[in-house]
């Protein structure tokens, strides 16, 4: 994607599960594949405070996508900085039984670490794991490794009301760890992709 508004058009809602945002987007980043359709957006998460993604990051609603470069643990803006909430990463699984991804929640504070003041931004941070993607990360032909830590997802949004209700989406009414025929056929064929792609070493 390039730089400038990436608004979807009218009439269009993004609204994946987690399994859809770590197998068909996530996990293309990750693989030097393309994504149909190319629509999130790279992003420096420090060079941005939450207010001023519009424009830059995919929005859908009041919610906003995009990929950025895990090359730190700690995210530190102009203004402030993001910090893990004190709950457990929630496993992302498939119906097979594999762990695809995991999602942390973070949130943003205005001001210098420790003392910054916390707002209402909630982030949630998609990562992809080191095993279990039913060899979906490794060109089988060279048996090359796809580096799982160099990208994230994340999904962020101002909450409103009751701060529990984003702990509970759609997903999690049963369970989240179920995908679709067509993912399931999705990651299977992905793996035929693997085959055909040659990787730079």
């Amino acid at each position: 994607m390039g730089d400038g508004s990436v608004n979807l058009p009218p009439g269009f809602h993004f609204c994946p599960t987690d399994e859809e945002l770590v197998l068909h987007f996530l996990l293309r980043k990750a693989s030097l594949l393309p994504c149909h359709p190319d629509i999130i957006p790279d992003l420096d998460l420090c060079l941005h405070d939450p207010w001023e993604f519009n424009g830059k990051a995919l929005t859908s609603g009041s919610v906003y996508y995009f990929f950025s470069n895990k090359v730190t643990e700690n995210w530190i803006t102009k203004n402030g900085y993001w910090i893990e909430l004190g709950i457990i990463d929630e496993p992302i699984v498939t119906s097979a039984g594999n762990k695809v991804g995991i999602k942390k929640y973070l949130v943003f504070y205005i001001g210098e670490a420790p003392g910054g003041v916390e707002t209402d931004w909630i982030m949630q941070e998609y990562h992809l794991c080191n095993h279990d993607l039913r060899g979906a990360l490794h060109n089988r032909r060279g048996k090359r490794k796809i580096d799982c830590s160099k990208w994230v997802l994340c999904r962020v949004y101002e909450r409103k009301g009751n701060f529990a209700q984003w702990f509970c989406n759609s997903d999690d009414e049963d369970n989240g760890t179920e995908l679709s025929s067509p993912d399931e056929m999705f990651l299977s064929a992905i793996d035929d992709e693997f085959d055909d792609t040659s990787f730079p070493k």
